[in-house]
């Protein structure tokens, strides 16, 4: 078989799908995820252990049957072991499929490496990424099939060398009955549960469509929802159906903030905030209570990439390199060097330039780079200055929402215009549509020093 490239969003089915139709079918695979083998040598011999059916333990002083951290090694080693178990598994056909009932018994061995898009993260990622996708030349081996998965496409994974493409074959993110289905399955009282669906489901499908996401969210507000029933096996009529939604209404969304992993100020100071604030409005009548207020729902992923759009939109691309170092802060000290006069005009000039132009264009790429960097910079700064603060379960840094689906609901929303491609570039290019006042009180309900990013300030 040519090799396989599962790929699609995460949380599609991709790994569970995979695994239990080798299982289903009873045919002999090797699972190794480069997330938990996060180096070569790790994952080059994870795979020889579970070929040679090696297990780490203290009789073994938790250590791997054969050291392996040349991929020249690596090759060896694994026709050796692969070999001996195809030998076996020909050997014992005639006796599987007695067993099975005329089933497919599998002569085959198939390796399967799960998140492949991590291996691009390590140091030696040029050199083990084709020789991954060469492993099928190499061992030249027709009993041995090679599976890839990975959250990102085909199209991050082309290298200037040659080697057989896999097939790729795409798993769609899921549909909105898709993921009733799902949540349907084994509720002791369906009826109630179908309810709960109907409140919550469609809200949450516009940020996110990951399982375990909308699952860790749901599990609390189901308990939240069900709070006034004392009996939770009832069938919940049309009236009931209204009281349980004026309960849960108010809990909506604040459980669509919690649902991402940019973290938002802790609730605790947000509310010492707030009363300082309005001890501060009651001494200095003309400041607004809520100045810093939006009167409509964002979630906190969707304000930093719109903050995102807008300086994108409004600063010059020349400039991100200087406004932004490689860890997302902002590289302020080279910028304190005392200008000269003629600088200064043409700074100035250069500025009503662009504030006549208006915001201008910029690509996908540039805007998850300003997009990373912003987040990256928030969550640094939660770290120092937060001992107690509100977590979510997982601790990677990446968003755990879609960021392609929030740029889509804000180009939906008219807060982000897609425009036409570049015949250079042959990307789509996209514009900021919100105004200056607009990013501000935004950055300020994230505490995000805007004023600090942009060109004009």
């Amino acid at each position: 078989m040519f090799p396989i490239l599962v790929y699609g969003g995460p949380s599609t089915g991709k790994t569970s799908v995979t695994l239990q139709v080798f299982r289903h079918l009873n045919r002999p695979f090797i699972y190794s995820s480069c997330i938990t083998c996060y180096s070569p040598r790790i994952l080059f011999e994870s795979i020889l252990n579970q070929l040679l059916f090696h297990r780490k333990d203290s009789g073994h002083s938790y250590s791997s049957l054969k050291r392996c951290e040349r991929p020249s090694d690596f090759v060896n080693y694994l026709r050796e072991a692969l070999e001996n178990v195809i030998t076996n598994l020909k050997g014992n056909s005639g006796k599987v499929s007695s067993k099975m009932s005329g089933r497919p018994d599998g002569t085959m061995v198939y390796l399967v490496f799960d998140n492949l898009e991590c291996v691009r993260d390590w140091d030696k990622s040029s050199t083990i990424l084709p020789f991954l996708f060469n492993l099928n030349d190499i061992l030249k081996m027709p009993e041995v099939g090679l599976i890839f998965i990975s959250n990102t496409s085909p199209d991050t994974y082309y290298l200037n060398i040659g080697y057989a493409e896999p097939i790729p074959l795409y798993f769609p993110d899921y549909t909105e009955d898709d993921l009733r289905h799902i949540f349907m399955a084994n509720q002791t009282n369906s009826r109630l549960y179908a309810s709960f669906l109907d409140v919550v489901l469609r809200p949450f499908c516009r940020v996110t469509r990951q399982v375990d996401e909308l699952a860790a969210a749901f599990s609390s507000l189901f308990k939240k929802y069900s709070e006034p029933l004392s009996d939770k096996e009832v069938a919940p009529n049309e009236e009931m159906k209204r009281r349980l939604f004026s309960h849960i209404r108010p809990h909506i969304a604040s459980a669509l903030n919690e649902t991402f992993q940019v973290r938002s100020q802790p609730l605790l100071k947000a509310e010492t905030n707030q009363e300082t604030k309005k001890t501060n409005s009651s001494r200095m009548p003309g400041v607004r209570e809520d100045f810093d207020k939006i009167d409509f729902h964002m979630s906190t992923s969707a304000k930093y990439l719109l903050i995102s759009a807008f300086l994108a939109s409004r600063n010059p691309a020349t400039l991100d390199a200087s406004l932004f170092d490689s860890t997302g802060v902002s590289d302020s000290h080279k910028r304190k060097r005392k200008a000269s006069e003629k600088s200064m005009d043409q700074k100035e000039m250069a500025e009503q330039e662009l504030l006549m132009k208006g915001p201008g264009t910029f690509p996908l790429e540039r805007l998850l780079a300003i997009f990373q960097c912003i987040t990256s910079l928030a969550e640094d700064s939660l770290d120092e200055e937060e001992s107690h603060e509100l977590t979510v379960e997982g601790g990677s840094r990446g968003l755990m929402s879609d960021v392609l689906l929030q740029l889509s609901s804000l180009c939906n929303a008219n807060f982000i215009i897609k425009g036409g491609s570049c015949p250079l570039e042959g990307s789509t290019r996209y514009r900021t549509a919100v105004s200056e006042d607009l990013a501000l009180k935004v950055a300020r309900s994230l505490k995000f020093p805007l004023s600090k990013y942009l060109y004009r300030r």
